[in-house]
């Protein structure tokens, strides 16, 4: 059986998702179960300091790799045009499956915490484009770049399906029918990376999803 490549065991992976998704997961499922309690949106302050989290813990989770021998450039993003186009399409795809995911479900359901945050938020655009940059950045890096790429060797299903678990898990705050989007989302960027190894569409389709919502 061939060893695992450096950076890349099952300790290094569990390292991996607990210092980039630990913290986020833990809040997540508190949210669940104090029942979603209601906030007061979001702000600008909210969005500097989610900024300022996810470069720390970015940098912990690189100089952690690094120390593991792998290697850091193989997960920086390559901007393109191209890229940026494939990544329009993924964000339209991924509207599309999680508007089929969600269908099923919309009767009858209450209005979503997610839904509550956003009509309460009062961020402006410069720090909403920042927050864009560097969630979708974050996110699809440690999950695709890392994690999926790290599992792709046990197959399709199971490497997406680990990396859609964490996914989720730390997006349950928003509710049930959030957590369908999130879903939807991940699986279209999870396919499509497996498939192409191109992390930049994913991520360009991250900024687009996290970005639109707020300047509507």
């Amino acid at each position: 059986m061939a060893q695992p490549a450096r950076g890349e065991t099952v300790a290094d992976m569990a390292c991996i998702v607990a210092i980039c998704f630990g913290w986020f997961i833990i809040l997540s499922i508190d949210a669940v179960v104090a029942g979603f309690p209601s906030g007061d949106g979001f702000a600008d302050a909210d969005l500097i300091e989610l900024i300022v989290i996810e470069l720390v813990l970015g940098a912990i989770a690189l100089r952690f790799l690094h120390a593991r021998g792998y290697r850091i450039r193989d997960l920086v993003p390559a901007p393109t045009w191209i890229g940026c186009g494939t990544g329009l399409m993924l964000y339209v795809a991924s509207r599309f499956a999680s508007g089929m995911l969600i269908a099923p479900f919309m009767a009858g359901q209450a209005s979503q915490p997610i839904d509550e945050m956003m009509a309460a938020n009062t961020v402006t655009l410069p720090y909403v484009l920042a927050i864009s940059v560097v969630n979708g950045t974050y996110e699809e890096v440690f999950l695709l770049g890392y994690l999926v790429r790290a599992l792709k060797a046990h197959g399709a299903w199971f490497a997406i399906g680990v990396s859609m678990l964490v996914r989720v898990l730390y997006h349950l705050y928003q509710g049930p029918l959030g957590a369908l989007y999130v879903l939807g989302f991940g699986i279209v960027v999870s396919i499509y990376y497996f498939r192409t190894g191109d992390v930049w569409s994913a991520v360009f389709a991250h900024m687009l999803g996290d970005f639109l919502p707020f300047s509507a």
